[in-house]
């Protein structure tokens, strides 16, 4: 069964929607026949890359919020995280265009480290304060996960996975999808936003039954039958 998410570095929602979702997942009995595709979107593509802003300033200039606004949806949405287990740092988180971290998502698949990077990126940004639009940031963090540093490095300054990115980003708005985090379930069904561990689970469970396994066999396996094999009465 396969999973698409539609994901931005610097969406809070996103990074507690993945715990929220991987929570569901590991609850589920199917769970090693998931396969997770992680897929670009930007929030903001008309950020400069060489410049940052902390989450008051972006907001404040952005979004035209008060302050005090915008520090009280922070403080709502770090009790959300809490709640996923993610000990969102607001206070050292850095607002830049993530075109190039996206650009490192798409080398990260190639080494089926995508779902490992995704993380890497979270933690870069949420947790630690890092610029994830620096160039050695990235290159430290794709180290970090046994990826060649020089290749990281083409690949993050270059235009060389361009097309990818803008792919996910063309295909987002194809399927009107326009906010993150979006995930389409085996081409099915959809969720969005980050929903509660349990929706995820229960969704999760739907899809696999319709999509994955369809039939339910009310026979009880005894009648006359062929298979490749031969046949049996």
């Amino acid at each position: 069964m396969k999973i698409e998410i539609w994901s931005d570095i610097m969406c809070p929602f996103c990074y507690i929607g993945k715990n929220n979702f991987e929570q569901a997942l590991q609850q589920l009995p199917f769970k090693e026949a998931v396969e997770v595709e992680w897929k670009s979107f930007q929030l903001d593509p008309g950020l400069d890359p060489e410049k940052t802003q902390n989450t008051i300033q972006y907001f404040k200039e952005k979004k035209g919020f008060p302050e005090a606004q915008a520090s009280q949806m922070i403080s709502q949405v770090a009790q959300m995280g809490k709640g996923a287990g993610i000990d969102f740092n607001f206070e050292k988180a850095l607002i830049t265009n993530t075109f190039s971290a996206h650009r490192l998502l798409h080398l990260a698949k190639k080494y089926n480290l995508s779902n490992e990077m995704e993380e890497a990126l979270f933690i870069a940004h949420f947790i630690d304060g890092k610029n994830v639009g620096d160039t050695d940031v990235l290159v430290a963090l794709a180290e970090n996960l046994g990826i060649d540093k020089e290749e990281a490095r083409k690949v993050v300054s270059s235009e060389e996975l361009d097309y990818e990115v803008h792919q996910d980003i063309q295909e987002a708005r194809n399927n009107g999808i326009s906010g993150v985090p979006f995930f389409v379930l085996n081409g099915k069904y959809a969720v969005s936003g980050a929903q509660p561990v349990e929706v995820f689970k229960e969704a999760l469970e739907q899809t696999y039954k319709e999509t994955v396994n369809p039939f339910k066999d009310l026979s009880g396996g005894s009648g006359a039958s062929c298979d490749a094999d031969g046949c049996s009465i």
